[in-house]
């Protein structure tokens, strides 16, 4: 029984995950429509903007259920990540659209810093997605 419920919180990782994947790659693929100047600054940060929230709490959510399952080492690999995630939303200056500012954005190379940002996370959750393939099909083998 408790191997049965090891493999649904990994499916559901996975799933989760495969959704990190795809914000990811979405952030990359605006930022740089940004970059090459095919959309301006204020659409650009708006579309990520409402992408901030949705990403932080599919994230906290698997943090959580690896830490409530006792899953140590993918708890402690994906709290990082969270914590990260957690700050940049809660550090937003106000007056700021969000974590992604138009007024902002070309200043100080931050376009390219939430550029590397999201790279690093598309690595960290392709990285992610594996050990979640891993695990669950290690839980429904020993089942």
């Amino acid at each position: 029984r408790r191997r049965r419920m090891e493999a649904v919180v990994f499916v559901f990782s996975l799933l989760d995950c495969c959704a990190l994947i795809f914000l990811s790659v979405y952030f990359i693929i605006t930022l740089s429509d940004l970059e090459c100047d095919y959309i301006n600054a204020r659409s650009c940060c708006s579309k990520l903007n409402k992408w901030v929230i949705p990403e932080l709490i599919g994230h906290t959510i698997v943090t959580v259920l690896m830490l409530i399952s006792l899953h140590w080492f993918i708890f402690l690999l994906n709290l990082p990540v969270a914590t990260w995630n957690i700050y940049r939303y809660v550090m937003v200056p106000s007056g700021n659209m969000g974590v992604f500012d138009p007024t902002e954005i070309h200043n100080r190379g931050q376009l390219k810093s939430h550029m590397k940002e999201a790279m690093i996370k598309l690595g960290f959750h392709l990285l992610c997605f594996f050990m979640y393939l891993y695990s669950m099909i290690l839980a429904l083998i020993n089942d």
